[in-house]
């Protein structure tokens, strides 16, 4: 199911599938496990990099590695709400972030847009928002 939405994507790029150590790393370096969804896609590619070069879903190490920075950068606590109950895993390639909730279950998406420090919601789920991100609907 998850390659098929991607290959809808024009100039979409996968990663091979992620090693379940590199999933379990990435939850050791959160501190939580990641959203059920959110493993499946990583075990089928590990990232997705759109025709711009944004990144439609990161790999489970860029996962681990943004979130350990938003949530630690002394300035961001200075700058923004509170980054612990999101889980980023995509970029929109101007700065904004797509993120899933944590500790939640609700399987929206949001993008936190890095201007505004707004959070909205975009998508129903991780399958929406790849079908909405290929019909170049995703708002937000």
């Amino acid at each position: 199911m998850w390659l098929e939405k991607v290959t809808r994507l024009p100039g979409a790029e996968t990663g091979a599938p992620a090693e379940a150590a590199a999933i379990g790393a990435c939850e050791q370096a959160l501190g939580h496990p990641l959203p059920e969804q959110l493993k499946d896609f990583l075990l089928a590619a590990d990232g997705v990099t759109g025709e711009w070069g944004e990144g439609v879903l990161w790999p489970a190490a860029q996962i681990a590695e943004s979130n350990r920075e938003f949530r630690t950068t002394p300035d961001f606590r200075e700058l923004y709400m509170p980054f612990d109950p999101l889980i980023f895993f995509a970029d929109s390639g101007d700065g904004s972030q797509y993120a899933l909730l944590r500790g939640i279950d609700r399987l929206d998406v949001f993008r936190w847009d890095h201007e505004t420090d707004s959070r909205l919601w975009v998508a129903s789920s991780l399958p929406d928002y790849l079908d909405r991100l290929a019909a170049g609907s995703l708002e937000g």
